[in-house]
C-alpha cells in the first residue's frame, strides 16, 4: 500500500513538472522566459523566474487557492517590498503569477532533480539570480537551496531582485507599459529584455502571457497588501 503511495506521488510530481517544464520555449529567453539560470538572450544578468506560458489572465474564480494562495505572506511582502522600495502591490501581484506551480518543499526538491535549473521557492527564484541579488545584503549568508523552507528568504529575495531592476530601468522608456510592468517583465525575463521592451520591443507570447496574468492579478494584490499589510 505504501508503495502504491509512493508511485502515485511520483506520477502526480511528473505530470506537473511535464506543465511546468512548457515554460521553456524557443531557447533562452526568445519569449521572455529562461531555459535556465545565468542570462537572458542579451546575455545580461540573470532572471529569476521562469513562468508557465500559455496561461489566460486570472479571475478572481480561477486564483490559487489553498496553500498556493500567497496572500498569508502580505506582512512580509509589505516588509521587504518597503526595505527595497518598491511597491508592495508589485511583488504580490509577483508571487500570485508565481503560484502557477505547487510550492512544497519536497515537491520543489523532486522536481529539482528531474531538471536542475530549476527556480526554488514561492518566487521561483534561479540559482544564478538569487546568488547575484543576495550579494551585500542581509542574506548574503544564506543558500538558494534554502528558498523552498523559507518564504520569508525568497520575498527578500524577490524584492531586491525588483530594486535591483528598478536601478537598471532605462531613463528613456517608450511608454508603452508602466514602471511596473516592466519591473514584471524583468523579473520574468530578465533586465535586458526588460531594457528591449522600455524601449518598444514588442513582447513574445510567453512574455505577453506574464504581462496579461499580472495585470489579472493587480487589482487583488492591491486589496491585499492594504488589508494584510
Amino acid at each position: 500500500m505504501a508503495q502504491t503511495r509512493k508511485s502515485r506521488w511520483w506520477l502526480a510530481v511528473a505530470g506537473v513538472a511535464i506543465v511546468a517544464g512548457c515554460a521553456v520555449t524557443q531557447g533562452g529567453h526568445g519569449n521572455g522566459h529562461g531555459s535556465g539560470p545565468g542570462a537572458d538572450r542579451t546575455g545580461a544578468s540573470a532572471s529569476p523566474s521562469a513562468s508557465a506560458p500559455g496561461t489566460p489572465a486570472p479571475t478572481p474564480s480561477g486564483m490559487a487557492a489553498g496553500n498556493q494562495d500567497p496572500s498569508r505572506f502580505a506582512k512580509q511582502v509589505v516588509k521587504y517590498a518597503d526595505q527595497a522600495g518598491i511597491h508592495p502591490q508589485l511583488l504580490m501581484a509577483i508571487l500570485y503569477n508565481e503560484s502557477y506551480k505547487p510550492h512544497d518543499p519536497a515537491w520543489e526538491r523532486a522536481w529539482q532533480r528531474m531538471k536542475p535549473d530549476a527556480a526554488f521557492g514561492i518566487a521561483n527564484m534561479h540559482k544564478a539570480a538569487f546568488d547575484e541579488t543576495k550579494r551585500g545584503r542581509d542574506f548574503a549568508g544564506r543558500g538558494w537551496q534554502e528558498l523552498p523552507d523559507d518564504p520569508s528568504l525568497a520575498i527578500e529575495a524577490a524584492a531586491w531582485y525588483l530594486h535591483d531592476l528598478a536601478r537598471d530601468l532605462p531613463d528613456a522608456r517608450s511608454g508603452t507599459y508602466t514602471r511596473d510592468e516592466l519591473l514584471a517583465l524583468g523579473y520574468n525575463a530578465g533586465p535586458g529584455n526588460m531594457a528591449a521592451f522600455a524601449r518598444g520591443a514588442h513582447l513574445g507570447p510567453a512574455a505577453q502571457s506574464y504581462l496579461d496574468r499580472l495585470r489579472g492579478y493587480w487589482s487583488l494584490a492591491g486589496q491585499v497588501v492594504r488589508r494584510h499589510g
